[in-house]
């Protein structure tokens, strides 16, 4: 349905005016308005503006039931404008068209079996899906889909593995919105990632963006980042309401949000800020009463779900057999030498990163090496073309096990510059593995290493920068040196910085100064003069003092002011202080501002004040006042107190009167009290509420309990609470417990939750246990970690163990683990392992993982092997665990038990303990079972030490070691 503006005929105009006259007879205005119709104001505004869309009919009915109007009326107004404008301007519409008008196959909702257009010969675009199970994330689902339609933008993302029903659930859970005139946009064109970007800002309200394989949008390394970023401002633009629904695999919902480790770059930060708090799960498996709702529709005549249940009704698969996983299967496992070989090839092309389209030539290529000797002489000369068709073969009306991927113009903007476009008939053809077969792949090939053909396959028809690096990077996890080399330089000739930089120091390590110092050269013309900023700092490590020098300030000259920062440090350090300042004030026109409180110190220390002072009140009219702040700190250390407090005022007056307070503090460590009495106030004065709570300490000190009371009761009117606390500390020491009492809890009730625990030591203290339990639980309600430990500590005085680990577990979830490890250790010494279990599972549920550690342990000891299983999913993403375990346990002489730990983690998939593994042979002294191990845990991705001692120069693809290359 479009959207109908205020031209669009009396029908409308009539409707506007009825809402206008109700709004006058109401006396309400606007806000309120919204807030009682449970509508945002946008909304609200939307519904009275001329050159608005009609609004839909649940805001309509939703202001009718406030204005007290009929909305049987409005609604008849509101279809008869509807019905007289049913055919608008394409950009009045906005992206994508009515849901209405969606086949759900074009969404990428797996067909399930053939439908009735295809046995009429009338295409695809009638193939059928069974009828709908609702299950308990279509609850919440559709929770979010009733905010959309109330006028509230949402966005939620659903995540499970590949084929458990993600896509289908939210196209059902969207086709209410098509009876109110939403529409539906799915951003694809030229690439998902840059036509969500490209367009993102004229999505119109009450439009469905669909991401359905998010990855592709926040996981693309140019733009993904971009890509939130835009979908966030979106979602809080008030423009709404706009839904934005998508779907990831677990596995990239973990790569979304997971904290980078210390010292590694932040790749998914604004992606992590926008699926916090909008990630829910769909589980692989149909419950109990998923599993009776689908019998009862199979009952009823839905023949899909009937032939379905007959063979998943024991594992609870049913999406994944719906969607034609068991078929794709099979066409792999029986398929042809060259089908396997070339599945094969695309599983670990996509395994190991090669994006998602992936070239015909590559794949005919990298397959050569899969096949074995026999079905390789026995190959006909179009055997890759014989094949290529055969995979193209639907699964039972579904996807191929692979297909082909079209070509698409680059469209643009009316008016734009006209797109060059390559015929698709010249176009390269590629082809896309079926997401099933690209999971199954990650799974049973995991301890894999391609075979030569594909690595030369990848250098010689791969141009994507960004999968030339990724292969480079997985070619060295896999000790495959060589050819991590010659991909990187590939990747470096399609204008790839991190290929050139990596490049850059292995030229300079293997010793080769010459052909480092042309490639950093190379890519700083390409525009990449961090590399010549690697190659200096390298330079300089290795004693070469002038080398370096000249490396830097080339660096510097391209644009990378950091090399100037890194070299005007070595200089100041070296004494040339004329030099170092010249190059810090160059990095300062460059932009890099934190340079300025050096070059103020270097003035200060030349004795030129004045232009130290110039400095950073010129950056602090521009809005910085961090310099200026460095240069009073100076000036106070050096006693120059007047000069400092100038300097603090001014940084006050920007608005920034930390700068006052943080003087006060030195003035205190200095033993100045009335000069930290007199920069407090002006603190205060300048509006700083801390301020006149430090004062009142600083009275207090002094022994002056009347003024340190007047600013305690100044710092609580102006909204500091924890000021009352202070207040009611002094009531303690005057022996007034009535007032004390009082006043923490007027500090509770104003949001001190430090409050509540104190009055709960002053009942304890007078002999109320009970009061005092009863406010240490209402501080615990509110996240309060030293009232659930002095709880957890009572509860276990009281021999109420199950209540003292019931706190502990909230202890753990909290992020404050320390009381409840203690007691977990206290009850394993006790001899209670039982109860030491039970805790340890439930902090480790919280995400504990020094209980998970300990848990794997209690249970390894004791031989529990079906527990043991049930944590293989924790410890999956925690392997360090295993290592922690297998040590600690062979350490104290059970070898045996630490070697099988380390095998039921591999068995379950944890790769990363392989080289543990073989560790422990070694110390076993059994190094050929070791070795094995190691280029066991190489073809899986993980490099040791111990296979760098034992292949010096990498492994040629077929794991024999590398003879000596340069």
């Amino acid at each position: 349905m479009p959207d109908l503006h205020a031209e669009g005929g009396p029908a409308l105009t009539e409707l506007r005016s009825r809402l206008d006259d109700a709004l006058s007879r109401s006396g309400l205005t606007k806000t309120q308005l919204a807030a009682r119709a449970a509508v945002s104001r946008t909304t609200v505004q939307l519904a009275f503006q001329s050159d608005a869309p009609v609004a839909s009919a649940a805001t309509l009915t939703a202001l009718a039931r406030v204005l007290r109007l009929p909305d049987h009326e409005l609604l008849d107004l509101r279809r008869a404008a509807t019905e007289g404008n049913a055919v608008g301007r394409e950009e009045d519409q906005g992206l994508g068209k009515p849901i209405s008008q969606w086949d759900p196959h074009d969404l990428e909702i797996h067909p399930a079996g053939p439908g009735l257009g295809e046995h009429a010969g009338l295409g695809a675009s009638r193939r059928s899906l069974p009828g709908y199970v609702a299950r308990h994330h279509d609850q919440l689902l559709a929770g979010v889909v009733a905010d959309a339609a109330r006028g509230r933008s949402r966005m939620l993302v659903l995540v499970g593995s590949s084929s458990t029903g993600k896509s289908r659930a939210c196209w059902e859970a969207i086709r209410p919105l098509a009876d109110v005139g939403w529409r539906l946009w799915h951003p694809s064109s030229p690439t998902r990632a840059e036509a969500a970007l490209e367009d993102l800002h004229r999505v119109r309200p009450r439009t469905v963006v669909w991401l359905n394989e998010t990855q592709h949008y926040l996981g693309e390394p140019q733009v993904g980042e971009r890509v939130a970023a835009g979908l966030h401002q979106l979602a809080h633009s008030g423009r709404g309401p706009f839904l934005i629904l998508g779907t990831l695999w677990p596995e990239y919902a973990d790569q979304y949000t997971v904290l980078p480790s210390p010292g590694t770059p932040d790749l998914h930060s604004r992606a992590r800020e926008l699926l916090a708090g909008r990630m829910v799960t769909v589980p692989e498996v149909f419950d109990d009463d998923a599993l009776r709702d689908a019998t009862a529709l199979a009952k009823n005549g839905d023949s899909l779900l009937a032939d379905a249940l007959t063979r998943a009704r024991v594992h609870g698969r049913m999406t994944q057999d719906l969607a034609g996983a068991p078929e794709l299967l099979r066409r792999y496992e029986h398929g042809t030498p060259a089908v396997r070989a070339l599945l094969n090839a695309a599983m670990d092309a996509r395994r190991l990163g090669v994006p998602l389209h992936l070239p015909q030539a590559f794949l005919t290529d990298a397959a050569i090496d899969y096949f074995d000797g026999q079905d390789l002489d026995q190959l006909d000369l179009d055997w890759a073309e014989a094949a290529f068709a055969d995979l193209a073969r639907p699964v039972h009306g579904r996807q191929p096990p692979v297909r082909r991927i079209g070509a698409r113009p680059t469209h643009r903007y009316p008016g734009g510059p006209t797109p060059v476009v390559t015929p698709p008939t010249v176009r390269s053809p590629a082809f896309r593995l079926a997401d099933y077969l690209e999971q199954h792949g990650r799974t049973i090939r995991r301890l894999l290493c391609p075979p030569a053909s594909f690595w030369h396959a990848a250098h010689r028809h791969l141009t994507d920068s960004d999968a030339l690096d990724r292969l480079a990077a997985e070619a060295d996890r896999r000790e495959r040196r060589q050819w991590a080399y010659h991909l990187r330089l590939r990747a470096a000739d399609e204008n790839s910085a991190e290929a050139t930089v990596a490049l850059v120091r292995s030229r300079h390590e293997a010793g080769d100064r010459d052909g480092a110092e042309a490639l950093a050269v190379r890519a700083a013309e390409a525009g990449y003069p961090n590399a010549l900023g690697l190659l200096a700092y390298l330079r300089e490590m290795a004693g070469d003092r002038h080398g370096a020098e000249a490396l830097f300030r080339q660096a510097g000259a391209a644009g990378h002011a950091v090399s100037l920062i890194s070299l005007a440090i070595t200089l100041r350090r070296e004494g040339d202080l004329k030099g170092a300042e010249s190059l810090y004030r160059q990095a300062a026109d460059a932009g890099h501002a934190e340079v300025l409180p050096v070059l103020a110190e270097m003035r200060e220390e030349a004795g030129d004040s004045d232009g130290a002072t110039a400095l950073v009140v010129s950056e602090a009219e521009a809005g910085d006042v961090w310099p200026l702040y460095m240069l009073a700190q100076l000036r106070e250390n050096a006693g120059d107190h007047a000069g400092a407090r100038a300097l603090a005022t001014r940084a006050a007056d920007a608005g920034h009167t930390f700068a006052l307070s943080s003087l006060a503090e030195l003035r205190v460590a200095a033993g100045d009290q009335e000069g930290a009495e007199a920069l407090y106030r002006q603190a205060a004065d300048a509006g700083d509420t801390d301020a006149l709570a430090k004062l009142a300490e600083l009275r207090m000190a002094a022994g002056d309990k009347e003024n340190a009371e007047a600013l305690y009761r100044q710092a609580a009117d102006a909204g500091r609470t924890f000021a009352l606390s202070s207040l009611a500390e002094l009531r303690v020491a005057a022996g007034d417990q009535e007032g004390a009492e009082a006043l923490y809890r007027q500090a509770a009730d104003a949001g001190d939750t430090d409050a509540l625990p104190r009055l709960a030591e002053l009942r304890a203290t007078a002999g109320d246990q009970e009061g005092a339990e009863a406010l240490y639980e209402r501080a615990a309600e509110t996240g309060h970690t030293g009232a659930m430990a002095t709880l957890l500590q009572w509860r276990e005085e009281a021999g109420d163990r199950q209540g003292a680990q019931a706190l502990a577990a909230r202890l753990a979830k909290a992020g404050e683990a320390d009381a409840a490890l203690r007691l977990m250790m206290e009850w394993e010494e006790a001899g209670d392992r039982g109860a030491a279990q039970g805790l340890a599972a439930q902090m480790a549920d919280a995400g504990n993982t020094l209980a998970l550690a300990r848990l794997v342990k209690l249970r390894a000891e004791a031989g529990d092997q079906e527990g043991l299983r049930a944590l293989a999913p924790w410890s999956s993403g925690n392997a360090y665990i295993l290592g922690v375990v297998a040590w600690d346990l062979h350490r104290t002489g059970d070898s045996n038990q630490a070697e099988a730990l380390c095998r039921q983690a591999i068995d379950a998939g944890v790769t990363g303990a392989l080289p543990l593994l073989a560790a422990l042979r070694e110390a076993a002294g059994d190094r050929e079972a070791a070795e094995n191990l190691h280029l066991q845990a190489a073809n899986a991705g993980h490099t040791s030490n111990a296979g760098r001692r034992l292949w010096p120069y990498g492994l040629d693809p077929d794991g024999t070691s590398t003879a000596p290359w340069q």
